[in-house]
Protein backbone atom coordinates (compact mmCIF):
# COMPACT_ATOMS: atom_id res chain seq x y z
CA UNK A 1 0.00 0.00 0.00
CA UNK A 2 1.30 3.55 -1.24
CA UNK A 3 0.76 6.73 1.44
CA UNK A 4 0.07 9.65 -1.13
CA UNK A 5 0.77 13.13 0.50
CA UNK A 6 -1.12 16.14 -1.58
CA UNK A 7 0.64 19.56 -1.68
CA UNK A 8 -0.96 22.43 -0.72
CA UNK A 9 -1.44 24.08 -4.05
CA UNK A 10 -0.42 21.09 -6.64
CA UNK A 11 1.94 18.18 -6.60
CA UNK A 12 2.15 15.60 -4.39
CA UNK A 13 4.80 13.05 -2.59
CA UNK A 14 4.18 9.18 -2.91
CA UNK A 15 5.86 6.62 -0.19
CA UNK A 16 5.53 3.39 -1.45
CA UNK A 17 6.12 -0.12 0.37
CA UNK A 18 9.29 -2.00 -0.64
CA UNK A 19 9.47 -5.27 -3.14
CA UNK A 20 11.36 -7.14 -1.45
CA UNK A 21 8.86 -8.58 1.90
CA UNK A 22 11.06 -6.88 5.52
CA UNK A 23 10.68 -4.45 7.99
CA UNK A 24 12.05 -1.11 7.61
CA UNK A 25 11.98 2.37 8.97
CA UNK A 26 12.53 5.88 7.59
CA UNK A 27 13.65 7.90 10.40
CA UNK A 28 13.39 11.81 10.21
CA UNK A 29 16.17 13.88 11.64
CA UNK A 30 15.06 16.27 14.76
CA UNK A 31 15.55 19.42 12.78
CA UNK A 32 13.06 21.62 12.15
CA UNK A 33 13.14 23.16 8.63
CA UNK A 34 13.12 22.52 5.39
CA UNK A 35 13.72 18.48 4.12
CA UNK A 36 15.74 18.12 1.22
CA UNK A 37 15.89 15.00 -0.77
CA UNK A 38 18.88 14.96 -3.10
CA UNK A 39 20.11 12.56 -5.99
CA UNK A 40 19.48 9.40 -7.43
CA UNK A 41 19.45 6.38 -4.63
CA UNK A 42 18.48 9.43 -2.47
CA UNK A 43 17.82 9.70 1.19
CA UNK A 44 16.47 12.62 3.43
CA UNK A 45 19.11 15.21 5.13
CA UNK A 46 18.47 17.73 7.47
CA UNK A 47 17.44 21.08 5.62
CA UNK A 48 17.99 24.24 6.75
CA UNK A 49 19.46 25.56 9.76
CA UNK A 50 17.45 28.33 10.29
CA UNK A 51 14.78 27.67 12.39
CA UNK A 52 13.09 30.88 11.56
CA UNK A 53 12.84 34.30 13.83
CA UNK A 54 14.20 36.85 13.74
CA UNK A 55 17.38 35.29 15.14
CA UNK A 56 17.86 31.87 14.10
CA UNK A 57 21.34 30.63 15.08
CA UNK A 58 20.85 32.86 18.03
CA UNK A 59 24.49 33.67 18.66
CA UNK A 60 25.61 30.66 20.45
CA UNK A 61 27.17 28.59 17.02
CA UNK A 62 30.42 28.55 16.23
CA UNK A 63 30.16 25.90 13.93
CA UNK A 64 27.24 24.23 11.19
CA UNK A 65 27.47 20.53 10.85
CA UNK A 66 25.88 18.41 9.01
CA UNK A 67 26.43 14.71 9.46
CA UNK A 68 25.31 11.29 8.10
CA UNK A 69 26.16 11.83 4.31
CA UNK A 70 25.99 8.46 2.23
CA UNK A 71 28.86 6.65 1.32
CA UNK A 72 27.83 7.00 -2.38
CA UNK A 73 27.68 10.92 -2.60
CA UNK A 74 30.09 12.67 -5.32
CA UNK A 75 28.91 16.14 -4.94
CA UNK A 76 28.11 18.16 -2.34
CA UNK A 77 26.34 21.52 -2.82
CA UNK A 78 26.61 23.96 0.32
CA UNK A 79 24.20 26.69 -0.39
CA UNK A 80 24.45 30.39 2.08
CA UNK A 81 21.71 32.42 2.73
CA UNK A 82 22.90 35.49 3.94
CA UNK A 83 25.03 34.85 6.27
CA UNK A 84 26.67 36.46 8.58
CA UNK A 85 28.81 36.26 12.03
CA UNK A 86 29.32 38.38 14.91
CA UNK A 87 33.08 38.78 14.11
CA UNK A 88 35.49 39.71 10.82
CA UNK A 89 37.06 36.02 10.94
CA UNK A 90 36.89 34.22 7.58
CA UNK A 91 34.42 31.66 7.01
CA UNK A 92 35.93 27.70 6.53
CA UNK A 93 34.33 24.77 4.97
CA UNK A 94 35.77 21.53 6.49
CA UNK A 95 35.66 18.29 5.37
CA UNK A 96 34.96 15.15 8.01
CA UNK A 97 34.85 10.72 8.09
CA UNK A 98 34.38 8.48 10.70
CA UNK A 99 37.13 9.72 12.48
CA UNK A 100 35.88 12.77 12.87
CA UNK A 101 36.53 16.60 11.23
CA UNK A 102 39.68 17.13 9.73
CA UNK A 103 41.47 20.99 10.06
CA UNK A 104 44.62 20.12 8.18
CA UNK A 105 45.66 19.22 4.58
CA UNK A 106 43.68 21.10 2.81
CA UNK A 107 44.80 23.83 0.10
CA UNK A 108 42.61 26.41 -0.14
CA UNK A 109 42.27 30.14 -1.32
CA UNK A 110 39.57 33.03 -1.62
CA UNK A 111 39.39 36.31 -3.31
CA UNK A 112 37.38 39.60 -3.66
CA UNK A 113 36.84 42.15 -5.58
CA UNK A 114 34.32 45.20 -5.22
CA UNK A 115 32.53 47.70 -7.83
CA UNK A 116 35.60 50.19 -6.76
CA UNK A 117 38.47 47.39 -8.08
CA UNK A 118 39.66 46.80 -4.80
CA UNK A 119 40.78 43.03 -4.21
CA UNK A 120 42.61 41.28 -1.46
CA UNK A 121 42.15 37.59 -0.29
CA UNK A 122 44.03 35.10 1.88
CA UNK A 123 44.82 31.11 1.83
CA UNK A 124 44.30 28.33 4.52
CA UNK A 125 44.92 24.76 5.15
CA UNK A 126 42.67 24.22 7.51
CA UNK A 127 39.62 24.27 5.02
CA UNK A 128 38.02 25.70 2.01
CA UNK A 129 38.60 29.33 2.94
CA UNK A 130 35.43 31.76 2.24
CA UNK A 131 37.11 35.19 2.78
CA UNK A 132 35.17 37.53 4.75
CA UNK A 133 35.91 41.35 3.33
CA UNK A 134 33.70 42.80 6.00
CA UNK A 135 35.41 45.41 8.47
CA UNK A 136 33.18 45.47 10.79
CA UNK A 137 31.02 41.56 11.10
CA UNK A 138 28.72 42.51 9.19
CA UNK A 139 28.88 40.34 6.38
CA UNK A 140 25.67 38.95 4.60
CA UNK A 141 26.96 35.83 2.53
CA UNK A 142 24.69 34.62 -0.22
CA UNK A 143 26.41 32.28 -2.77
CA UNK A 144 27.13 27.95 -3.28
CA UNK A 145 30.21 26.35 -2.36
CA UNK A 146 30.63 23.33 -4.45
CA UNK A 147 32.37 20.08 -3.39
CA UNK A 148 33.17 17.16 -5.93
CA UNK A 149 34.91 13.70 -5.38
CA UNK A 150 37.13 13.76 -8.14
CA UNK A 151 38.64 9.73 -7.21
CA UNK A 152 39.34 8.10 -3.87
CA UNK A 153 38.81 10.52 -1.01
CA UNK A 154 39.99 13.61 -3.33
CA UNK A 155 37.70 16.14 -2.89
CA UNK A 156 37.74 19.63 -5.29
CA UNK A 157 36.29 22.30 -4.12
CA UNK A 158 34.58 25.96 -6.17
CA UNK A 159 32.59 28.70 -4.77
CA UNK A 160 31.22 32.13 -6.20
CA UNK A 161 29.55 34.24 -3.15
CA UNK A 162 28.31 38.16 -2.79
CA UNK A 163 29.32 39.83 0.49
CA UNK A 164 28.01 42.71 1.91
CA UNK A 165 26.03 44.40 -1.06
CA UNK A 166 28.97 45.71 -3.29
CA UNK A 167 31.49 42.75 -3.49
CA UNK A 168 32.26 39.35 -4.64
CA UNK A 169 34.40 36.68 -3.07
CA UNK A 170 35.78 33.57 -5.28
CA UNK A 171 37.14 30.55 -3.75
CA UNK A 172 38.91 27.44 -4.74
CA UNK A 173 40.81 24.33 -3.24
CA UNK A 174 41.30 20.45 -2.72
CA UNK A 175 41.51 18.22 0.42
CA UNK A 176 42.19 14.36 0.32
CA UNK A 177 40.43 12.93 3.14
CA UNK A 178 41.96 9.92 5.37
CA UNK A 179 38.73 7.98 4.67
CA UNK A 180 34.98 8.00 3.78
CA UNK A 181 33.57 11.74 3.41
CA UNK A 182 30.35 11.59 5.84
CA UNK A 183 30.19 15.12 7.40
CA UNK A 184 30.71 18.90 6.35
CA UNK A 185 30.92 21.75 8.86
CA UNK A 186 30.77 25.74 8.54
CA UNK A 187 32.85 27.67 10.89
CA UNK A 188 35.33 30.28 10.97
CA UNK A 189 39.09 30.63 10.71
CA UNK A 190 39.38 31.37 14.62
CA UNK A 191 36.45 29.11 15.64
CA UNK A 192 34.80 31.56 18.30
CA UNK A 193 32.68 34.25 15.81
CA UNK A 194 29.34 32.92 15.95
CA UNK A 195 26.75 32.70 13.66
CA UNK A 196 24.03 35.63 13.96
CA UNK A 197 22.15 35.65 10.34
CA UNK A 198 21.18 33.42 7.68
CA UNK A 199 20.57 30.07 6.79
CA UNK A 200 22.61 27.67 5.57
CA UNK A 201 21.46 24.33 3.74
CA UNK A 202 23.35 21.68 1.80
CA UNK A 203 22.47 19.57 -1.16
CA UNK A 204 24.03 16.14 -2.30
CA UNK A 205 24.03 13.92 -5.36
Amino acid sequence: MSIVLLGSTSGSITLSEPAVAGTNTLSLPAVTGTFVIAGQNSAITAGTVNAGGTNPFNNTLTSVDFTGIPSWVKRITVVFNEVSSSGTSNFLVQLGDSGGIENTGYVSTSNYTNQASTTGGSNSTAGYLLFNSASTGAALISGTYTLVNISGNIWIGSGVHKIITTQVIFSGGSKTLSDVLTQVRITTVNGTDTFDAGSINILYE
